[in-house]
Formats: C-alpha cells, structure tokens, sequence
C-alpha cells in the first residue's frame, strides 16, 4: 500500500522550490486529500503520465489568476502571447515539479519516469489520471491566487 502522505512531501517540496526559483513566488501548502472527482481546481493544468516501480500521473492546476502570475514571474513583462506563454509556463513548471518529486521519490525506494506534459485549459475542464487508485490532492495558496497539485498511483 502506497502511503500518499509520504509521498505527498517530495511534492510539497518541490512546488514550493520550483516556485520559488523560477517565478520568485512564495507559496503555502495545504493540507493534502483524497480528491472525490474528476474536475480541475483551476484554469490552466498540465499532466504527467509516470511509468516505473508505480504507474499514474501527476497535475498542476493554477486559477487563471495565478497562473499569470507565474508567467510574469518567469518572463517579467517579456509576455508575447498571454495564452500560449500561460500553456507553456504551466507546463514546463508541471514537468519541474514532477522530475524533483520523482527524484526524491527515488531516495524512498520508488523509481519513475515521466512523459511530456500535457496541457489543457477552460473552467471546470476534468482530469483524468492514469490509475484508478485515489487521487491525492495538495492545496497550495499564494497571494495571486491558489493552485493544486495532484498524484495518483497505483
């Protein structure tokens, strides 16, 4: 049995890391759990299919307000296209979290590899993970807006 509580801390970590470093954000995490659905808690997430000692998925979802915030943080005012650089920004920041979590997961016996993210936009869009074990579900708050951070593996 997998214990989504030690695993969620790799990913507290890293979020706030990868936050932190590439967008000067700070963030704070929430208390994670069992998500009962399939809908998005924001605007703008990205997904990361894993394979390995464990099969599922990882997501990042920003409110739309948040994820322009970590677009800004990243590029400054060098913003070309908002929707595209948002779809890029939440990305590349999915696929951060997702290769510092799986490496920390490998110091706890557990070796992963991760596909390209895949990106999807529109409020109430879903998101289905590639297991159909529960989804665990980390809150994250900042003072542009809230996103989430979801595993699940089986």
């Amino acid at each position: 049995m997998i214990d989504g509580i030690a695993i969620a801390k790799p990913f507290v970590k890293a979020t706030l890391d990868i936050l932190s470093t590439m967008a000067c954000m700070s963030a704070s995490a929430g208390k994670p759990y069992v998500k009962k659905n399939n809908v998005a808690k924001g605007d703008v997430s990205a997904i990361v299919g894993v394979t390995g000692d464990l099969n599922g998925s990882i997501s990042v979802s920003f409110s739309r307000n948040c994820a322009i915030a970590l677009v800004r943080g990243m590029l400054g005012d060098d913003i070309q296209d908002v929707l595209q650089d948002t779809q890029d920004a939440v990305g590349e920041v999915t696929n951060m979290v997702s290769g510092q979590a799986r490496a920390a997961l490998v110091e706890k016996g557990i070796t992963l590899q991760g596909s390209t993210p895949t990106v999807i936009v529109g409020d109430g869009h879903l998101i289905r993970h590639f297991s159909s074990n529960p989804v665990v579900a980390i809150p994250f708050n900042t003072e542009h807006g809230d996103f989430t951070v979801e595993f699940c593996f089986g």
